[in-house]
């Protein structure tokens, strides 16, 4: 196989854009009957009864002198299994507003019912029981009445309590005594945040400083019992949500024992540093003592900051978490860098942002973790506006309660990373999270699948990367009494996964794995770490040793801000989607990997693998260079998902690409297996808040998907497929996609905001498949157009490979050079 390697070819120009008209998807609604005007006289009823005990509870508080809201909370009950079309009981012009939306399954019951709470101000009761009137009028006989897909599926309107609000587990309510709490308040507008606070002093209720601001959300702290949420629902006409505030995680105990000196300086006297590096990997972490000779070089005081300046900068963690996340960022593989004598050469510098206050020996108090990023990631760009800033953060809740939905955490790196406030767009890579230790360990991978990524791992726009391990095999034979937990090739034991995410809703993470170390046991099941099971870093006390042991998700996401500052800095005008794209796109599962989590070769198998492995493991080799028989196309390009026409919302444009391909050496090769892989990487807006999937609330501002071109299908067929727009009246499309030829599967790649998936198929087919479409799905810029938002432009990033099997044939067949001369890039890498 040949030994020359080639930058990835960027396309320019390459996107045409055509307009774009969804297809309406078909699904018949499930909207039980109800007899009309019995149905209206319990619902009225019903409505009547709860907005008077509200009216008069109200007015009671107003006598004796309480902070008394003027509006009501109501709870709206679904009937079991029918498709309640909650978006119907909101009206913005009136400010009746739908604050919530819930599923519960209720006992000895196997159907979901949905539950809305909507707040409505005094005297907007009237639109609701217009909606009744019309619903009921006898005129309607023997017709369709006006209103029956709602008022048909309401089985129940009462007085909206506090359990209509809290959005979190039931268990986790604070009853006995005070807890940090989130209020999520429905709106943004400016005075909203200060009319609460108004309304927490008057309570008596303390309210931390800070404030996250979403699209239509507000949210701050509260710290109360059940007694002083119930108070402020009463006080209240803004609230939308109550969830507990997230704690972090305890940083794991480590480690053993000290290396030698010499290691260091030997390493050391071998670097090549760039001085004038423009990229930047920035932990936020428990601070770090950059004081370490192999951190001084490329951790300056300058670059060390703490979001509190009370909190100093040093590394106060007792096992020095934030110094051994910055070794591992800086050198990547540390111990292989130290067992060679090669020169080292490293293009990239380090910054550090404390996030997390010193141990005062008193439990920590619970933080609005979101804000606190955000302040984190402005430190660094002011001290340094000229850098690329690549966002390192392995802290993480203690549990994974949300299993997948959205948090103020998530949603504010969500909103970082998109630079919805600021218009820059930024790389965050975070953890997934560990599991719990010996009891889950010995469960091993049951205790992975049941163990869900930590808040903020679900972040949509974030790398969150889990751990594998590829140290499955013991040396020592002071540890003969020993056994791996996992093989090797396998994920980790520490690794969370999203599992126990719900399949179609919420993105799969995490997205790639890289390596965590592993566990030992013995055979009455004691565990146990050791040296042979895990990675080494930087130790946070260089006086006393000069190395540290470091595993779990931590160490794996250290190693991946290392593999993306490779990328930055040799593509420095790699936008972040592409940079985390090529990281998802040079992924790889392991054999092992497949062998335990790919019972058989269908969709749903995958749709296991992908939250389990993520896309499996990067390959820096893939992630930055092509070679003869491996091709890699990159187009950076932004599209206007949405617009109006003929005064009505829709969808706007597509893109459609008719790729430079090597379509003669493909023919030539004929019936030779082929894989062909497409990833698409793009941010979105967030709009945090329980207001349900279905229509227009979403929490993505838009998405996007890719769609193929068959074999023979030409372009105009191939347009015809994907909208409305390119075809004539009463003309049916003409083909569909061959899903069936894919690896993952369209249902379970469009999760999220990075879609990946591969195909292998002769090359003579493949010949033939260079169209590639870019279309947008609905999210709130469209549904919510009275935000402003409607008329955005969504950037994106499409990575296209294509890989020939060189090495199973006699010559090396040249994919790349064909391709190369048509767009004209020059350029072999030497070696």
């Amino acid at each position: 196989m040949s030994k020359k390697q080639f930058p990835h070819i960027f396309l320019q120009g390459k996107a045409e854009r055509s307009g774009y008209t969804q297809k309406p998807p078909f699904f018949e609604k499930n909207i039980p009957f109800k007899p009309r005007r019995e149905h209206a006289k319990f619902l009225r009823r019903k409505f009547d009864q709860a907005w008077s005990e509200s009216k008069e509870f109200m007015e009671h508080r107003s006598a004796v002198a309480l902070p008394t809201r003027t509006g009501t909370y109501l709870e709206f009950e679904g009937e079991a299994g029918c498709d309640f079309p909650v978006k119907s009981l909101e009206n913005i012009k009136a400010n009746v507003r739908l604050l919530n939306v819930h599923k519960e399954i209720p006992l000895f019951e196997d159907k979901p019912v949905v539950k809305a709470t909507v707040y409505i101000p005094a005297g907007q009761e009237r639109i609701f029981i217009s909606k009744l009137e019309d619903y009921e009028n006898p005129e309607k006989d023997g017709k369709s009445p006006k209103n029956a897909p709602l008022l048909n599926c309401i089985n129940n309107i009462k007085q909206a309590f506090l359990d209509s609000l809290w959005r979190d587990d039931s268990g986790l309510m604070p009853h006995d005594e005070p807890a940090w709490c989130e209020v999520w308040l429905k709106g943004d507008e400016d005075g909203i945040e200060q009319a609460f606070r108004d309304i927490a002093e008057q309570v008596n209720l303390p309210v931390r400083d800070g404030v996250l601001i979403f699209p239509e959300r507000t949210v701050v702290m509260v710290k109360a019992d059940c007694n002083g949420l119930r108070e402020l629902m009463d006080s209240s006409d803004h609230l939308a949500e109550f969830r507990l505030a997230k704690e972090t995680a305890e940083f794991w105990t480590s480690l053993t024992n000290v290396e030698q000196l010499e290691w260091g300086q030997n390493l050391l006297d071998r670097l090549r540093i760039d001085s004038e590096a423009k990229v930047a990997v920035c932990v936020l972490d428990s601070g770090v003592n950059n004081g370490h000779q192999l951190l001084e070089p490329l951790l300056h005081d300058d670059d060390c900051h703490s979001v509190k300046p009370s909190w100093g900068t040093y590394d106060h963690d007792p096992h020095g978490h934030g110094t051994l996340m910055c070794g591992l960022a800086g050198y990547g593989d540390l111990q292989r860098k130290l067992e060679t004598d090669n020169p080292i050469e490293i293009f990239h510098k380090l910054e550090s942002v404390k996030i997390l206050p010193p141990s005062t020996g008193r439990p920590t108090i619970p933080e609005l973790y979101g804000l606190i990023t955000s302040q984190a990631v402005s430190r660094v760009e002011i001290q340094s506006p000229d850098r690329t800033h690549l966002m390192c953060m392995a802290v993480a809740s203690t549990d994974g309660r949300d299993r997948g939905r959205p948090s103020s955490w998530s949603a504010a790196i969500d909103a970082i990373t998109s630079g919805a406030d600021d218009g820059n767009k930024r790389l965050f890579i975070v953890a997934a999270g560990n599991t719990d230790e010996m009891e889950d360990w010995n469960a091993f991978p049951n205790s992975n699948i049941k163990n869900s990524v930590h808040d903020p791992g679900q972040s949509w726009n974030a790398l969150t990367v889990g751990a594998y391990t590829e140290k499955g095999k013991i040396y020592n034979d002071d540890l003969s009494e020993y056994t791996a937990i996992a093989r090797c090739g396998e994920i980790s034991p520490y690794t969370t996964t999203s599992r126990t995410w719900e399949g179609t809703k919420w993105p799969t993470k995490p997205d790639v794995v890289m390596e965590g170390g592993n566990i030992l046991k013995d055979k009455k099941n004691f565990c146990t770490i050791s040296d042979e099971t895990c990675l080494i870093s930087l130790s946070h006390t260089p006086l006393v040793k000069q190395f540290d042991l470091f595993y779990a998700t931590s160490a794996a996401t250290a190693q991946a801000g290392w593999l993306a500052a490779q990328i930055q800095t040799k593509y420095p005008d790699a936008w972040p989607e592409t940079v985390r794209g090529l990281i998802v796109h040079s992924a790889k599962w392991t054999e092992a990997m497949e062998d335990k989590f790919l019972k058989g070769n269908n969709k749903g198998n995958y749709a296991k693998l992908l939250r389990t492995c993520g896309h499996g493991v990067p390959s820096l080799q893939r992630a930055l260079r092509c070679a003869s028989n491996r091709l890699t196309l990159i187009a950076q390009e932004a599209l206007q998902p949405f617009g109006k026409k003929d005064g009505r919302v829709c969808t706007k444009d597509m893109h459609v690409f008719d790729l430079p391909w090597p379509k003669d050496v493909l023919a030539d090769l004929g019936a030779v297996d082929v894989t062909l892989k497409i990833t698409l990487s793009y941010y979105i807006e967030p709009s945090p808040g329980e207001v349900g999937w279905t229509d227009r609330y979403r929490y993505p501002s838009h998405t996007l998907r890719f769609a193929l071109n068959n074999p023979g299908e030409s372009r105009g067929v191939f347009e015809k497929r994907l909208t409305t727009e390119a075809l004539e009246e009463g003309e049916k499309p003409a083909t569909k996609e061959d899903t069936g030829r894919w690896t993952i599967g369209s249902n379970q790649r469009h999760l999220g905001s990075v879609h990946s998936d591969m195909l292998t198929g002769t090359a003579a087919d493949l010949a033939d498949c260079h169209l590639i479409g870019i279309y947008p799905v609905i999210g709130w810029w469209r549904g919510r157009a009275w935000l402003g938002k409607l008329e955005s432009k969504a950037r994106y990033s499409l990575i296209v490979s294509l890989f020939t099997p060189a090495e199973h044939l006699e010559q090396v067949i040249d994919i790349y050079t064909p391709v190369a001369n048509q767009v004209r890039v020059s350029t072999e890498i030497p070696i």
